[in-house]
């Protein structure tokens, strides 16, 4: 009966204080396992080729283009960091109270900089389509590079001050040796919820909102052979291309997201565990893996970049010079 207790315990020698294994049949384990695992692969390998991309190619050095290699870092931890949700799935925690404090403060950061991007894509598009003139002049790569520093920054900062009581003293909330807990109290959740969810949402929804509205106003004048007169000239069809492109990456994180946020703004616990939320939080990192998805259908670049590095031609001299477009 003890070797029967021991081995459903995170730490079979600490039976009194150690937590218990979530024990499931073993096919769906491993199928759950390999699973997983193969979404977490599949997202770094997929994330690296636009990371590569991106940097490699100067024809790619946007300012689009920045803010989609900002998402794509962000996406490319996330697959990485896919793989402690995968260590836990047993319910046991065995790297130590600290790692489990840095690993959640960590994947929170990154989080909150890929929504944080979501919101500069958004603020990118709406330029580009609703002040076509002032586009180059307002968004430029170094300034477009400094907006991506201080939304990374400003990630970092945020999730330590909000977390900086389980980095005091980490484990202070484990009820059980083997266990990664974080606690928000009720009013530093709401506010989270606001500044990470609600207000970034809002803003995304009504810029693109002022988007279709320029899309559609362009549209009518086009069919009706009427000048574009309040515009003073007409957005460019690449341009509305790629706004509507970006949009389907809008949507689909919204789509990801909201479960996720949903839950959390209806829960009655703030104390969270690693092993809790489990559908909605993979679904959120699911997205991770769809965004280069999205663009491999959407993007001949990003096609043509994949020819190139997979057949190893980014390998010969001045290969950052290829035409990409």
């Amino acid at each position: 009966m003890e070797t029967l207790v021991g081995t459903e315990l995170c730490f079979p020698q600490l039976i009194n204080t150690s937590c218990r294994k979530q024990i499931r049949p073993h096919f769906e384990a491993m199928l759950i396992y390999i699973l997983l695992s193969s979404i977490s692969l599949l997202t770094v390998a997929l994330n690296l080729l636009v990371i590569i991309s991106i940097s490699h190619f100067k024809q790619l050095h946007t300012p689009t283009n920045l803010l989609l290699l900002s998402l794509a870092v962000s996406d490319f931890l996330v697959g990485l960091f896919m793989i402690f949700r995968i260590i836990i799935l047993d319910g046991c925690w065995l790297l130590g109270d600290l790692m489990c404090s840095l690993w959640l403060i960590i994947s929170s950061t990154i989080i909150t900089s890929s929504v944080g991007t979501i919101v500069l894509i958004s603020v990118d598009r709406y330029v580009a389509i609703c002040y076509p003139l002032h586009y180059f002049t307002k968004i430029k790569p170094k300034r477009v590079q400094v907006c991506v520093c201080l939304c990374w920054m400003f990630a970092a900062l945020y999730n330590c001050v909000l977390m900086k009581n389980n980095m005091q003293q980490p484990g202070r909330y484990n009820s059980c040796i083997g266990e990664c807990v974080i606690d928000i109290n009720y009013v530093a959740n709401l506010y989270d919820l606001f500044v990470t969810f609600i207000l970034p949402i809002t803003v995304i929804i009504i810029l693109y909102i002022r988007i279709f509205g320029v899309a559609v106003y362009q549209a009518r004048a086009m069919r009706s052979h009427i000048a574009v007169v309040t515009m003073k000239v007409t957005v460019k069809k690449s341009e509305m291309k790629a706004a509507r492109n970006l949009g389907v990456v809008v949507v689909v994180f919204l789509i990801c997201a909201c479960p996720y946020y949903c839950f959390v703004l209806t829960s009655q616990n703030n104390l969270y565990t690693a092993t809790s939320v489990t559908i909605v939080l993979w679904l959120f990192y699911f997205n991770s893996c769809l965004n280069p998805l999205i663009y491999a259908i959407l993007y001949p670049w990003f096609r043509k970049s994949i020819k190139v590095i997979v057949t190893l031609e980014i390998l010969k001299p001045g290969s950052y010079r290829t035409n990409m477009l």
